[in-house]
């Protein structure tokens, strides 16, 4: 039988601890605290007279989602109504949407009826007047905020 020194038991020891020491502070870590109610990414205001609702997002969730716009145009030749395809929302029932800017952050769905398809342009027969913002990247993530489902 081998027995160790006194000296060598204290520094196995100490090795052992060394070891075990990084690992520690995750046993004490707190479970994450969840946002106040005062702290949503989103918050929802009726229209009224719709069914739709007015999004505002607040700054955080605005620079997350990376939002980015275009405007609809009056085409020269057909003097029809166009916006980018990127811009058209389908819903579950097949209606067709764009997000419209209704001031700093603030975003309101509204209806349009497609035409015609060419490319990366769409045509339109219904939908906002020429010149209005609409939301081409991020609009998913508008549409699921207004519809609630991430609750």
């Amino acid at each position: 039988m081998t027995t160790t020194s006194p000296r060598v038991r204290g520094l196995m020891v100490l090795i052992v601890l060394g070891l075990l020491t990084p690992a520690l502070p995750a046993c004490s870590q707190h479970p994450t605290e969840t946002p106040a109610a005062g702290d949503a990414a989103a918050s929802l205001e009726e229209v009224p007279g719709t069914d739709l609702k007015r999004i505002t997002l607040n700054e955080h969730a605005a620079g997350n989602i990376g939002i980015q716009t275009s405007t609809t145009k009056r085409d020269p030749k057909s003097g029809k109504l166009t916006v980018p395809y990127l811009a058209i929302l389908y819903d579950s029932e097949g209606k067709t949407w764009v997000y419209t800017i209704a001031g700093p952050r603030v975003y309101v769905r509204q209806s349009i009826a497609v035409e015609r398809i060419d490319g990366d342009l769409a045509t339109l027969s219904d939908g906002p007047a020429p010149g209005t913002t609409v939301v081409t990247l991020g609009a998913e993530e508008l549409f699921g905020a207004e519809l609630d489902v991430a609750s």
